[in-house]
């Protein structure tokens, strides 16, 4: 009977604890895809049809298969035309998100270590067709497709990719243009063209060397004609005799012109600069990226570098794997052997205070590959979810220190959710405001970051006022740290990072221009790749006239 009361409390205990656990864990997902098929048809009522059909190799040990998440070109789709299937068994667990749908397997999830293939068709989709430059007199529309992917965190492995395009029918072997596509590993010129058993024209491409975790970019331009006009997106265009005013307005309008110019290119050149971010990382996709450190989390809300090296200081003295032996200059004492559990921009951090390492260089190609590991984090994820989950996780760092009762306990959590509120933008505010007339004992760890609070807990003599930290403790003996009012200690911290900044870095912006260059550079227009007719080539005018506009792009979902 005692054992069976031990046993039923046991249980209890656990269901308890998976009630209450993060609700940001995750599943375990990792799978191959080894085929992948995309049919994408252009009707002749200006619409377009979608096919995917994907073969998925679920791994050994992973979670599995039970959903997935399908990225569209865009919300302007018929959510009753959508159907969708199991190794041929349909399945209508289907259900709108943001940017797509989300494929419920349900007893279909395709199991750990076992193959499976999952179908799906978008039978309307509307407004993917825009104006493209007119060929011979002739106006053409155009359409730019990305298929879904998945996030790199999840699929890996080469995938055998077929895609197709079906233009509408009704054109000669002349008529239809294709763009060479983009990122794609396989050859630019279709592997495959003519016309299929309706009379239309196709272009397809076949790489074996692709997979599931790339954007790929294809696109196809024909008479527009073929399809209702109102089906076309195009810029508004005035009916204005431009030619009776020009001369009027000709030197005053290049003048202003030019003056406008100067203005917004000196602004959008300083603003440039600190956004470090690639576009790329701005690709809507779906769903929540979980699992960044508070480091990754700030590159992700694009916060000021010296704030981000910073806080990276902090970690690795926190983490014992280094200790300040000088603020001006900065110098470390880094350890050997390095402790476990670091980082890799931690590792790379230390290496630029290491002897003969020109520092500045070293940390901005350690923000390099930090901001490149954000960034392919962030594959697949919706960038706005993803920051408004963080943004939270902010907010309840500091609910958490609030929630605290006594000085000594509320120091304690504000020490562990520190890293988490240095993003707040109102960090020396808020910790004004949350510790009041409390002060704040500093950490162990501040001792070996702050040379001049090495006091009687840090191993030197105290220059700070050293209350005991005994109360409150359930076991273990009294432990003297000193502490400073939330204002100073707040301002301490500031000032760590304007001394980062100042003394480390040089010129911020020029540091940060210097990270830009290679991670977001200025934009280069791409030569011409339009090419015409089944076998390319003889390409004569640009790609598409509206070649922003006229992308289709599907983005991926979370990487599931």
């Amino acid at each position: 009977m005692r054992r069976l009361r031990w046993l039923s409390l046991l249980l209890a205990v656990l269901f308890v604890a998976g009630i209450v656990a993060p609700v940001w864990a995750q599943q375990n997902y990792s799978f191959q895809v080894p085929s992948e098929t995309v049919n994408l048809y252009i009707n002749n009522d200006g619409t377009a049809s979608l096919e995917y059909s994907w073969v998925f190799s679920n791994d050994a040990g992973a979670s599995p298969i039970d959903y997935v998440d399908v990225g569209l070109p865009n919300n302007n789709y018929d959510f009753n035309s959508i159907t969708a299937s199991v190794n041929g068994t349909s399945i209508s667990d289907i259900e709108t998100t943001d940017n797509g749908i989300t494929l419920g397997l349900g007893d279909l999830a395709i199991q750990p270590g076992a193959q499976g293939t999952v179908a799906m068709r978008v039978g309307t989709i509307s407004k993917m067709l825009y104006t493209a430059q007119a060929q011979n007199s002739v106006d053409y529309a155009s359409v730019q497709f990305s298929p879904n992917w998945f996030s790199s965190d999840y699929a890996h492995g080469n995938t055998n990719l077929t895609f197709t395009v079906f233009l509408p029918s009704g054109m000669t072997s002349t008529d239809p243009r294709y763009f060479n596509p983009q990122n794609w590993p396989g050859s630019q010129a279709p592997t495959e063209s003519g016309f299929d058993s309706q009379n239309r024209v196709y272009f397809r491409w076949q790489s074996s060397n692709a997979d599931a975790y790339d954007q790929y970019t294809f696109g196809a331009s024909f008479p527009a004609k073929l399809v209702p006009s109102d089906t076309i997106s195009a810029p508004p265009l005035l009916n204005i005799d431009w030619s009776s005013i020009l001369p009027c307005l000709c030197v005053v309008g290049f003048l202003a012109f030019f003056i406008f110019i100067i203005v917004v290119s000196v602004i959008s050149s300083r603003k440039r600069k600190l956004q470090y971010l690639p576009p790329k990382i701005s690709i809507e996709g779906h769903g929540i990226k979980r699992g960044l450190t508070a480091v990754e989390a700030g590159i992700l809300l694009e916060e000021p570098l010296d704030k981000i090296l910073t806080m990276i200081l902090f970690s690795v003295v926190k983490k014992n794997a280094a200790t300040v032996t000088s603020k001006d200059p900065l110098a470390l004492t880094v350890a050997n052997p390095l402790p476990e559990g670091l980082y890799p921009y931690e590792v790379d951090f230390l290496h630029a205070f290491a002897p003969n390492i020109q520092q500045r260089a070293a940390l901005q190609d350690m923000m390099v590959n930090l901001v490149k590991s954000v960034s392919e984090k962030m594959k697949g994820f919706s960038r706005k979810e993803t920051i408004a989950f963080y943004r939270d996780i902010i907010d309840r760092a500091w609910q958490e220190v609030e929630a605290a009762q006594t000085p000594d306990v509320k120091s304690q959590k504000f020490d562990e959710v520190m890293d988490w509120t240095m993003l707040d933008h109102n960090y020396s505010q808020r910790t004004t405001t949350v510790f009041g007339a409390y002060p704040i004992f500093l950490p162990i760890w501040w001792g070996r970051y702050d040379p001049a609070y090495r006091g009687a807990a840090f191993g030197g003599a105290p220059s700070a006022s050293v209350p005991s930290l005994s109360q409150g403790r359930t076991s273990g003996p009294a432990v003297n740290l000193p502490s400073l009012p939330g204002a100073a200690f707040a301002a301490s911290v500031t000032g760590s990072v304007q001394h980062f900044s100042n003394n480390v870095l040089g010129n911020l912006s020029s540091f940060t221009s210097g990270v830009t260059n290679k991670t977001n550079p200025v934009p280069v227009a791409p030569p011409s790749s339009y090419h015409g007719g089944f076998g390319g080539g003889g390409g004569h005018s640009c790609a598409c006239a509206c070649a922003c506009a006229g992308c289709a792009c599907a983005c991926a979902g979370g990487g599931r």
